[in-house]
C-alpha cells in the first residue's frame, strides 16, 4: 500500500497486487502502453498521456505530466507508514542548526542577512580557499539566526559561519 499526496492537496491510498486499487476501489484500466519515462493509459474510454518529468527515489517524490498538466507527488510506502505509527518518522530528519567552515579561507562575500528565510541549496556566502572561490550553500530550509563572520574575515576549518533558528 502506498500513500500518495498530489500537489500537497489530494491524498490517495494505492495498492497494486494483480489489480489496481485507489482508495479501496478497484480501478480497471482499458489499456496501458508503458515506455521508459512515459505511458499511455486508456481509462473509461478517455486517453491519458503520462510522462515522468523528475523522479527522486531518495525523497520519494516525483513530478509527472498528465495530458500537459504538471503534478507533484509525495509517496509513502509501507515502511514510511510503519515508522510514522511507531513515532519514528522524524528521526530521519536531521535538523541542521549551524554551518561551519569546511576549510580555512577568506570570506569574500555574504549573500544573506540575519532573519532571511532560505531554502535548501540557496547560496549563502563565498569562501576563498587556495585561490578558489567556494560557494557555501544552505544544507536545509530555515531562517538565518546569526551570521558569525563578516566580509573579509579569515576563518579556520570548523569555525562557525552561520546559525539557523
Amino acid at each position: 500500500m502506498y500513500q500518495v499526496k498530489v500537489n500537497d492537496k489530494y491524498n490517495f491510498d494505492i495498492s497494486a497486487d494483480k489489480q489496481l486499487y485507489v482508495n479501496g476501489e478497484l480501478v480497471e484500466l482499458d489499456r496501458v502502453v508503458l515506455n521508459a519515462n512515459s505511458s499511455s493509459i486508456l481509462f473509461k474510454n478517455k486517453s491519458y498521456n503520462i510522462e515522468v518529468v523528475e523522479l527522486n527515489a531518495t525523497d520519494k517524490t516525483a513530478i509527472i505530466k498528465v495530458n500537459g498538466n504538471i503534478y507533484t507527488l509525495n509517496i509513502k510506502d509501507q515502511f514510511d507508514q510503519l515508522l510514522k505509527q511507531l513515532g519514528m518518522d522524524n528521526l530521519a530528519v536531521n535538523k541542521i542548526l549551524q554551518i561551519k567552515a569546511p576549510m580555512p579561507g577568506l570570506v569574500l562575500s555574504i549573500l544573506i542577512n540575519e532573519g532571511d528565510e532560505v531554502k535548501k541549496g540557496d547560496n549563502l556566502l563565498v569562501l576563498e580557499a587556495m585561490k578558489m572561490e567556494n560557494m557555501i550553500k544552505s544544507p536545509t530550509d530555515g531562517i538565518i539566526k546569526k551570521i558569525a563572520v563578516k566580509q573579509g574575515n579569515k576563518v579556520e576549518k570548523n569555525e562557525m559561519l552561520i546559525t539557523f533558528s
